[in-house]
This record gives C-alpha cells, sequence and structure tokens, in this order.
C-alpha cells in the first residue's frame, strides 16, 4: 500500500464547532483512500498560515477545514513558502457563510467534501494578490459591512450562524460614509481607465456569492478568466436611492448610476485618507493605496469531479 501524505488544518471553533463532531469520520475518509493524514487544530489567527508556511514535509495536498478566512490563511501560507511547490488544496467548508466553497460547487456537508478531496479532482482558479504581498482567494472590499465578518464576536456566529452578521451589520448602518477613490484600472482589452467618484462601499470579487448571497458580483462570473469583477457603491443621499442600490445590487442586468461594475486583472485605488480593508472577510489594514492584481490560475483547489478541469 503507498501513503499518501496530506496535512490537514483545522479551525476547531468554525462554524458553531461542527468540526470536532466529524473530525474522526473525515480522518476516516481520508484513510480509507489510503491519505496519510497529518492533522494540525488552529490556535488562533495566522496560525493556519504560519503552519503552512513554515511546513518541512513535502504534502500531496495540504487540507483546511474552517471559514473562508482559514482557506485564505492556507493560501496565503503556501504562497510565502518558496522553498515549497504549491500543491492542490482541500477545502472542507466549516464557516457561517462559505461563499468561495460555493461558487466551487463544494459541498457544506462535511463528510461529503471529505470525499470530493479522497477523489482528487483539480480546479486551476485564478488568485488575488493584495499589495503584491498578501493574497485573497475571492474578495477584498472596503467601506460599509466590511467590519461585520471580522468584528461579529464568534460566540455570535457559534449562537446565531448567518443571522449574526445581518445584527452587526446593522449596527454599521448609523456610520455610513463615502470615501473619495481614485480608482485607475485596465479593462478587457487592455485599455486604462480611471474613476473618480465617492463610494460608500467597494468589492473587487473571483466569486458567486459574497456573504452569503448569490450574483451580487454580476452575471457570467468565471473564476479562471484572468479577471477581477469590480463593485463600487456610491453614498445614498435619499431613500429612493437606497432602494435604487438594493434593486441594482439584487439584479445584475438593472441600470443605475449608483453601482459602477467592471471587470479588470488589475486595479489600484486610491483614497484621500486611511481606509479600512478585508480580504476574504478578514481585517486586511488601513490603506491609502491599495493595489489589486491577478494571478492567473495560480489556486489549484479540489473541485467535485464534474466541475474539474481536464487539463491546465
Amino acid at each position: 500500500m503507498i501513503w499518501k501524505k496530506i496535512l490537514f488544518v483545522f479551525n476547531p471553533v468554525a462554524g458553531r464547532s461542527q468540526i470536532r463532531n466529524s473530525l474522526l469520520d473525515i480522518i476516516e475518509i481520508l484513510s480509507k483512500a489510503e491519505y496519510k493524514v497529518t492533522c494540525y487544530p488552529t490556535a488562533g489567527r495566522g496560525d493556519a498560515r504560519r503552519v503552512v508556511r513554515e511546513r518541512k514535509d513535502d504534502y500531496l495536498y495540504i487540507v483546511c477545514a474552517g471559514g473562508d478566512g482559514t482557506l485564505d490563511e492556507v493560501v496565503s501560507g503556501m504562497m510565502e513558502n518558496r522553498d515549497k511547490p504549491f500543491v492542490p488544496i482541500g477545502y472542507i467548508p466549516a464557516g457561517t457563510t462559505n461563499d468561495f466553497a460555493s461558487s466551487l460547487h463544494i459541498p457544506t456537508d462535511m463528510l461529503k467534501a471529505a470525499e470530493v478531496i479522497a477523489r482528487g479532482r483539480t480546479f486551476w482558479c485564478d488568485l488575488g494578490c493584495f499589495n503584491e504581498k498578501d493574497y485573497f482567494t475571492y474578495v477584498a472590499a472596503f467601506g460599509l459591512f466590511t467590519g461585520t465578518s471580522y468584528q461579529t464576536p464568534q460566540e455570535l456566529k457559534n449562537q446565531l450562524g448567518h443571522f449574526a452578521y445581518i445584527l452587526q451589520g446593522m449596527t454599521e448602518l448609523g456610520r455610513m460614509r463615502a470615501y473619495h477613490m481614485h480608482v485607475q484600472a485596465e479593462d478587457e482589452n487592455h485599455e486604462q481607465f480611471i474613476i473618480d467618484d465617492e463610494f460608500a462601499f467597494g468589492m473587487v470579487t473571483n466569486s458567486q456569492s459574497i456573504g452569503g448571497f448569490q450574483n451580487i458580483t454580476g452575471k457570467d462570473v468565471d473564476l479562471q478568466d484572468g479577471l477581477f469583477e469590480a463593485t463600487l457603491i456610491k453614498m445614498p443621499k435619499n431613500p429612493f436611492e437606497m432602494s435604487e442600490i438594493l434593486f441594482g445590487i439584487g439584479n445584475p442586468d438593472a441600470k443605475t448610476d449608483m453601482i459602477v461594475s467592471f471587470k479588470s486583472a488589475d486595479i489600484v485605488m486610491q483614497c484621500d485618507e486611511m481606509i479600512s480593508w478585508t480580504r476574504d472577510g478578514e481585517f486586511a489594514g488601513a490603506y491609502k493605496e491599495v493595489r489589486l492584481s491577478l494571478k492567473p490560475r495560480q489556486l489549484r483547489i479540489l473541485v467535485p469531479e464534474i466541475f474539474a478541469d481536464k487539463g491546465k
């Protein structure tokens, strides 16, 4: 019997701590597929990134279980370890929203997700680069609601699930404000363009779902087309403009001047003041300038066979 080595990194408190109830079953599924599993439970933020970055052994796959933030850490840690190759990542979604898993058709049932990893079918996905040193798998954002994920207490997430994000998000409405943004980007035809306006919210994405809501990133989202989907929302001045924004978010075909959308592989956003950003739902720091660039098909992730690539 030839054993194939897997590093299994999991967040024991993600998604109401459900991973604790499924851990032995997940390991059994992988072991029966002739994988030798090394387990590592994370102890706090940044731990998954560190253990993957500092790994010494060679692994066929690195598997992570947790929310999208845990996946982000594993990807970042792998990108930072130049001495080891970027191997395929297995993802067992155990968070509250699991946006990226939804876009990749990875089952939310943990045991079914483990079966996907056991079959080992790879999808080559675009990867976002944040200020040329950090990475994000599906979203970088600023403005309204971006603090909801990392500011929502873990205990509240465990008790209320997705509803906890809604409660936390409601508290941000009272602090709603606009930021003057100068945006430089390149379109699909490599033509440069500039946007200069005030926006209450902005996100650069490579996902079909954000915050558990489908299709708000636009139509025809392709995770391996070498392009981000960017969405910038202006500051509403009255209830009519607010309703126009909400309608536009829920209906990608709707045209409104309150929402600016475009596709690009290279975006620079500058603000007159320091502005907080998130990467995959986790706090990324405050900056006056952020550059978002795309690494085409850099991320290899294990998905259901029907969605896997036939080749690189």
